[in-house]
């Protein structure tokens, strides 16, 4: 009988006959991970795989696993197909070497396309984003900052603060200078670690994007051309606070939509 450990902070899965002193991925004591048994022995002690008689299928794009004689029809964390999904043993390690085989072929086919031998720019800022994981940091100063703003605005449009509407204006101005690195992380990691799969909800995300960029830009320059916009009095004021609540609620549904496919594997 064999053991694996997995990490109940972070997820991680540490494969060797004991508990490692600390996690390598969250930092996390050896005293948070509990034991994964592969294998069981029977009365007689002989030993048998636990999983002999479920399947496991893992989806490719996030990584959920799926046990059942058949994988499902649409992955319930990234929504992406069942031809996504690849049959693992006991281990986690895939059966068969058909999906390898793609893989090898894709490749060779994008190297084509770009004249290099897996060495184009993309791949180069594509491994760079994954490795440093870029879009998950860039992304949090807009989702950080938008609730601010909303709040800022609505406070300040109530009580005619003149103080709060001009720092939601100019953090404004930052979220607008930052969401070109934003998306473009965004683009990358989509191409890179889910394979560009267009399955809802990635449409959705990019969907949201576009309208919190569009929104953005909104509020940035309606206040550079109108600087009494959200004035009392004013009538477009009702307007402008309703795009500012569009553009919290667009960042709300694409945070969330994040949130599952990172943390939508874990039981």
């Amino acid at each position: 009988m064999s053991s694996n450990w997995e990490c109940g902070v972070c997820g991680y899965i540490h494969k060797a006959g004991e508990v490692p002193e600390k996690c390598p991925v969250c930092e996390a004591p050896g005293k948070m991970f509990k034991e994964i048994v592969v294998g069981a022995k029977q009365e007689g002690g002989s030993v048998a795989a636990t999983s002999a008689s479920v399947r496991r299928w893992r989806c490719s794009i996030c990584g959920y696993i799926h046990s059942g004689n058949e994988p499902p029809d649409t992955c319930p964390v990234c929504a992406a197909p069942k031809n996504q999904f690849v049959e693992i043993d006991a281990d986690g390690k895939k059966i068969g070497v058909e999906s390898g085989l793609a893989i090898v072929v894709e490749s060779v086919a994008g190297s084509e396309k770009t004249g290099k031998k897996g060495g184009s720019l993309f791949n180069t800022l594509g491994n760079l984003v994954l490795k440093l994981h870029l879009h998950p940091i860039t992304v949090h100063f807009p989702n950080g900052i938008i609730p601010a703003v909303v709040a800022f605005l609505a406070i300040a449009g109530y009580f005619n603060i003149v103080g709060l509407e001009l720092a939601a204006y100019y953090n404004l101005i930052f979220v607008l200078l930052m969401l070109p690195v934003v998306m473009l992380t965004g683009f990358i990691e989509w191409q890179k670690r889910y394979k560009g799969v267009k399955s809802m909800i990635f449409i959705t995300k990019i969907f949201c994007s576009v309208v919190v960029l569009a929104a953005t830009n909104i509020l940035v320059f309606w206040r550079l051309i109108d600087p009494a916009v959200l004035a009392l009095g004013s009538p477009s004021r009702l307007i402008y606070l309703g795009v500012a609540a569009g553009l919290l609620v667009a960042v709300g549904i694409a945070g969330h939509l994040g949130g599952k496919l990172v943390f939508g594997t874990r039981k």
